[in-house]
């Protein structure tokens, strides 16, 4: 495959004074944010994230401006988090809260109103994004699936929500959040077309991606991959004999080469999927471990949400069979 157009450094060239008014507008907007109204009138210096990939974007976005930090750590689903007497503390001392919504913070829904009650703003960059670009989330009618951040441009659009919160929080750098949205947008689209490339290379028969629980929906309908999970949108739901049977199945008939395990859920039943398939004759590999609802270690190009996409996509590509650089869209996955 040929990478050469991404390996390129992103483009430094300035933004014009027309485009940065234009986004500095933006995050100006009225976006109904009730929330933010009740921002106490002094300048704000802490954000707390819920999770890394929220996280990941509001220090993209406020580009040093605003000190950003997160609640849930690397490797813990969100799904199960429950949050102690001391992250509720921190919670609440917080000058805002971005978190991202459609239930993946699901033990939290109290939590969060006390925070909202305590007058401080609690930003759901997720649900920003209008529902109808959505996946349906069959455990809970009133939300949508909440891994959109699967999809790099489903992403981008949460950005734009980030900034627009930070920037009512801290009128005088809207400019400046604009500047960096737009460069922001811009490497996750590069991001994006990398996906579709490499993706594109696996041989047809091996496209079906199957992992623990079912958080890569987005991520299979953005690049053509048939999706296949042993658990449903959240992890509190139980692996059952027959969903690992009807895989084992699939992996055989399909000859797929490999299976990945995530770094936030115990790979036991995507263990067993490989012993089934070599109990038939097929051999399968473990592919790696993917990111899916927890980023890589703070400090890393893997603990980034670009470091993120790109280990999953080189991953999967190189896995099953197709082409992709060993050390990802940037060079700068571990080896």
């Amino acid at each position: 495959m040929n990478t050469r157009s991404y390996v390129r450094a992103s483009s430094g060239t300035p933004i014009g004074p027309a485009r940065r008014s234009l986004l500095a507008a933006a995050l100006g907007a009225a976006m109904p944010l009730p929330a933010l109204a009740q921002a106490t009138p002094r300048a704000p210096r802490n954000v707390l994230a819920t999770v890394a990939m929220v996280g990941d974007v509001v220090r993209e976005v406020s580009g040093g401006r605003i000190r950003a930090e997160t609640l849930i750590g690397e490797g813990v689903d969100p799904h199960l988090f429950r949050p102690t007497r001391s992250d509720i503390a921190r919670l609440l001392s917080a000058d805002a809260v971005f978190a991202n919504g459609h239930r993946l913070e699901g033990r939290m829904g109290d939590v969060l109103d006390r925070v909202r009650a305590a007058g401080k703003p609690v930003v759901l960059i997720g649900e920003s994004v209008p529902r109808d670009r959505l996946r349906a989330n069959p455990d809970y009618p009133d939300a949508a699936d909440p891994h959109l951040w699967m999809d790099p441009s489903l992403w981008s659009l949460a950005a734009v929500a980030a900034g627009e919160a930070l920037g009512r929080l801290a009128p005088d750098s809207r400019e400046a959040f604009a500047d960096n949205l737009a460069r922001f947008q811009a490497r996750l689209a590069r991001l994006d077309a990398y996906a579709k490339e490499a993706i594109a290379t696996i041989p047809a028969n091996a496209r079906v991606l199957v992992t623990a629980h079912d958080a890569f929906a987005y991520f299979g309908a953005r690049y053509g991959l048939e999706v296949e999970s042993i658990q449903g949108l959240s992890t509190e739901a139980e692996a059952n004999l027959a969903a690992i049977e009807g895989l084992v199945r699939k992996l055989v008939e399909r000859r797929v080469p490999a299976v990945f395990a995530e770094t936030s859920v115990p790979d036991r039943a995507v263990r067993a999927l490989i012993e089934g398939a070599g109990a038939r004759g097929q051999r399968v590999a473990l592919g790696g471990n993917l990111f899916s609802d927890a980023m890589g270690r703070p400090g890393t190009y893997e603990g980034t949400y670009e470091g993120m996409i790109d280990h999953n996509v080189t991953i999967i590509v190189r896995a099953l069979g197709g082409q992709a650089p060993a050390r990802g869209l940037n060079g700068r996955l571990a080896a």
